[in-house]
């Protein structure tokens, strides 16, 4: 597919996807649905095991596009067709089949910040910030992603007062899984994406897909489900390959099935 607001390379089953809207990355109509199209077709791809996400320049993504929106509605039902836009947007980063890793090179504010937090492990610049300033452009929305990862007044705290968040920050409260320097990011999400990429790619799309339907879940119900899924996957090819291997103290080789 041709790409105007992004870049993807793939090499050793690891697709790195780059954000290239400069030079703040602000997410108009076009970077969503680019993104949309790119991530759908990762599900699909044989060739890619886990995903990197990151961005060219200085910052990851400076969010909703608002000179955009300020002319969004020509027309009854633009707006609603903005939002369903917007949803799919990150939905599409959280459903991908693959694991997604952000590298947050930069700040992340407002919907850059969703993006983010729409990835499966975290990691980021140790230079970064994030922030939430809807409402100081009269907006709202992610604050029940936030709440996911943060406690009621951190959430909070963040949306009412739009302040800044240090990454170093983040990674206290264990919100983030590294903070490093900006010259070893890449370095760290290639290391942790190989690891994932080594690891049966049957297992992690079926493993990716009880995180996220878990997740609402009660407890019992939820370990009743991923139990099943263990179930599902004894019946493999891969799963017979990597317990054989680990008796015979050996590396697997996975087949996909």
């Amino acid at each position: 597919m041709d790409l105007q607001f992004l870049k993807i390379d793939v090499a050793d089953k690891i697709a790195v996807v780059t954000l290239n809207n400069p030079p703040v990355h602000a997410q108009a109509r076009g970077m969503r649905e680019e993104l949309i199209q790119l991530f759908d077709s990762l599900s699909d791809r044989e060739d890619v095991a886990v995903v990197i996400l990151t961005a060219s320049g200085k910052v990851f993504s400076a969010g909703a596009d608002v000179k955009e929106r300020r002319n969004i509605v020509q027309e009854p039902g633009d707006y609603l067709k903005h939002n369903r836009l917007t949803r799919e947007f990150f939905f599409a980063v959280s459903d991908c089949a693959k694991p997604v890793i952000a590298a947050a090179n930069g700040p992340a504010i407002g919907a850059g910040f969703a993006l983010m937090l729409s990835c499966d492990i975290m990691i980021a610049s140790d230079d970064t910030w994030v922030q939430m300033p809807e409402l100081d452009v009269g907006l709202a929305g992610g604050s029940k992603l936030l709440m996911e990862h943060f406690g009621r007044s951190m959430s909070r705290y963040m949306y009412f007062t739009s302040r800044k968040i240090s990454t170093q920050e983040l990674y206290r409260l264990g919100v983030i899984s590294a903070c490093v320097p900006r010259d070893q990011l890449m370095d760290e999400a290639m290391k942790i994406a190989h690891e994932i990429a080594a690891k049966s790619p049957l297992a992690v799309r079926w493993v990716k897909r009880a995180f996220n339907t878990v997740e609402e879940m009660p407890y019992r119900d939820a370990y009743r489900f991923e139990q099943s899924v263990t179930i599902d996957l004894s019946h493999t090819e891969d799963t017979k390959e990597a317990q054989l291997a680990f008796v015979e103290k050996r590396k697997p080789v996975f087949r996909g099935r």
